[in-house]
């Protein structure tokens, strides 16, 4: 970027105009290469919506029997399988469906989902195993709880609803909804929130669909109207924190927050037209985090991407991306239209979730293999800061004993690192080697021989312990620490040191924030004539695909001519 730019930049960004407007910009004129090789964050979220209506994610088949319901467990751990391989983070499974549950209730029944069957139970616990699954896969599980809609009118869950609390229900059409405008909705919500995170380990409570329906007529001004919804939310966030203060409120508002300045939302807004005050929500901190639903492209994502990002109070965002657009039955978009949005979200410090599961998993336009390359790391969910829990105790005794790597603690969750250096950089994502473990060991994997280790402990909140390393503080030298190390370059080669052993695979050079720009065959002398001037790191990355710093070098030609 010019000098001219460089301040041109910095002057638009004193208005959030003028930011979004210099953010567009940027897009256009971006090389697509720097967007596919942006750096892998150690925090972001990468969520996947598994929707079970009707069955359209999971299940596939109805389970009346014992084998039947092993089939089902079998199909959701193939595809909580494909999301660890993807690196993701996080599954918002639909747990309140349309006035019916996925899991034994006292509230509302069955849904029909599980057996073909509404109001019967299933032979297991869906909602358990769900959970019980995505933990050992070191994934978050939030129970997505659908509010206002209800269901057909004369459903099976409408009948019983209605039958206990007919005053709450109201008819649009063929439709039935429960009036925000009743007092006892707020209480009945939250009800079936706190009976979930009583009876469950789950890690969020994901509320869909809080807001007023688009059939709605409404009577009464849209002040009083975010005040309902908002008291719906403050009475689950009340039942919920009060019970498991770790335990993160979210929900999935329309995904334009309001018109802004040169952008219309098209009549189409969370805070107007759907009565969400989302933003609010976050500032008066009854929220944690957002999924809005972006499912747009072009100016009619981008710009109010960076609203919800510049309003977020410090809290989560994660947009929510339609890839179901992608199919030919639907808006047939472009791979592009998704992943330059991913590549956007990631540059300004959001995470992402897709909307939905199955789109995904068949690879869609290849939206799958894109994914797994987009992120070849784990990634953490961002801590919960705000809620200032203290920092966990660090792990102890750490040590490896006939290819265990062991340690003691007492928290519910460890990070494990690996790398090749002495001392183990936890910061750095590409040195995250198991994420969210439950025990206080695990088996080292083929391949890891010669590594170092180090462990941090992880709480409910997601705060981090600080480190203990495997050979930190004990003197003994596994490796030698290469890469700090700085390479000597006359601006057309970089001259590799003797003493470091080259090994297979080749190198890779990259800028200092990750961005990989060039590779070369493994020499002691590296071609860099064709780089231009700046401070690079030098990389060697095997035929496993795993990486390890060589060290860093700067080309200043520009100074040398002087």
């Amino acid at each position: 970027m010019s000098l001219f730019s460089s301040t041109f930049a910095t002057v638009m960004r004193r208005s959030r105009f003028f930011y979004i407007f210099f953010l567009l910009i940027s897009l256009w004129t971006t090389p697509i290469y720097a967007w596919n090789h942006y750096v892998s964050p150690k925090y972001e979220v990468r969520a996947v919506w598994l929707t079970t209506i009707g069955g359209l994610d999971w299940p596939r088949h109805y389970a009346n029997n014992a084998q039947e319901a092993m089939a089902q467990k079998r199909e959701l751990c193939r595809l909580l399988d494909l999301y660890q391989k993807a690196n993701i983070n996080t599954v918002l499974v639909q747990t309140r469906i349309r006035s019916t549950v996925i899991y034994p209730s006292r509230i509302e029944p069955w849904d029909g989902c599980m057996t073909g069957h509404p109001g019967k139970a299933a032979p297991y616990d869906p909602l358990a195993f769900v959970i019980d699954e995505c933990h050992k896969r070191g994934m978050e599980c939030q129970a997505w709880v659908v509010c206002i809609p209800a269901g057909k009118w004369n459903s099976y869950g409408v009948q019983q609803l209605r039958k206990r609390h007919g005053s709450m229900v109201r008819r649009i059409g063929a439709e039935a909804y429960l009036n925000p405008e009743n007092m006892q909705t707020a209480n009945y919500i939250a009800d079936i929130c706190e009976e979930i995170t009583r009876r469950y380990d789950i890690d969020g409570i994901h509320l869909d669909y809080i807001r007023y329906p688009e059939t709605w007529k409404l009577r009464i001004s849209h002040e009083s109207a975010r005040r309902n919804i908002t008291n719906i939310v403050r009475a689950v966030h009340n039942r919920v924190k009060n019970l498991k203060p770790w335990v993160k409120m979210s929900c999935a508002p329309i995904g334009k927050s309001q018109d802004l300045v040169r952008y219309s939302s098209n009549g189409w807004n969370a805070y107007t037209r759907g009565c969400q005050d989302a933003q609010g929500w976050l500032r008066e901190g009854i929220m944690d985090e957002l999924f809005p639903m972006m499912y747009f492209r072009d100016n009619q994502f981008y710009p109010f991407a960076l609203d919800w990002s510049e309003q977020s109070y410090g809290k989560i965002i994660a947009a929510g991306l339609g890839i179901y657009f992608l199919s030919p039955h639907e808006k047939n978009w472009r791979l592009e239209d998704i992943t330059r949005e991913m590549e956007i979200l990631r540059q300004h410090s959001m995470g992402y979730a897709f909307f939905r599961s199955k789109f995904l998993t068949d690879n869609m336009k290849g939206i799958y293999q894109f994914t797994k390359q987009f992120n070849p790391y784990p990634a953490l969910v961002p801590p919960m800061t705000w809620m200032h829990a203290p920092t966990p105790q660090q792990p102890t005794d750490l040590r490896i004993e006939n290819g265990v790597l062991q340690w003691n603690g007492d928290a519910p969750y460890y990070n494990i690192y690996a790398s090749r250096m002495d001392h183990v950089d936890t910061d750095c994502a590409e040195n995250l080697l198991v994420i969210h473990h439950q025990s206080r060991s695990i088996k080292l994997p083929k391949g890891y021989e010669g590594f170092s280790f180090a462990v941090t402990a992880c709480d409910r909140y997601g705060n981090e312990s600080k480190a203990a390393q495997l050979n930190d503080g004990n003197g003994k030298s596994m490796h030698k620490n290469y890469g700090a190390r700085k390479l000597e370059t006359d601006g057309r080669k970089l001259f590799i040191p003797n003493d470091i052993q080259i090994g297979d695979g080749i190198y890779l050079i990259e800028t200092l924030q990750g961005v990989a720009v060039a590779s070369r065959q493994h020499t002691n002398v590296v071609d860099v004539s064709s780089l231009p001037d700046g401070s690079y790191q030098l990389k060697t990355i095997n035929k496993k695909g795993i990486k390890h710093r060589v060290g860093f070098f700067t080309i200043r030609r520009k100074e040398a001519m002087r």
